[in-house]
């Protein structure tokens, strides 16, 4: 079974991106290894930015098996992550 993966795509100059972080990283801590976590800078990975269809940064897409399962615009708090992210973690 493959682990779920979790896109934050930002950008640098992106303020409420920078409040994302600490978040990822602190959800990263609780889930191990259980969820694989890929942050996208869209100035530097427009291609995939275009192919994920994001508008607006910060941007937070979780994938399992290669589907979209939930697409999360703007600041996501760590408790809402995890809630989302479990299920999907076997």
């Amino acid at each position: 079974m493959t682990k779920p993966v979790l896109y934050d795509f930002f950008a640098t100059w992106c303020g409420p991106c920078k409040m994302q972080t600490p978040i990822i990283e602190e959800l990263a801590k609780t889930l191990g290894d259980a969820v694989e976590i890929k942050k996208v800078d869209v100035d530097e990975n427009m291609e995939l930015a275009e192919k994920y269809g994001i508008r607006v940064v910060p941007t937070l897409i979780i994938e399992k098996d290669g589907k979209i399962v939930q697409t999360l615009e703007g600041v996501t708090d760590a408790a809402t992550l995890e809630k989302l992210l479990r299920p999907l973690v076997g």
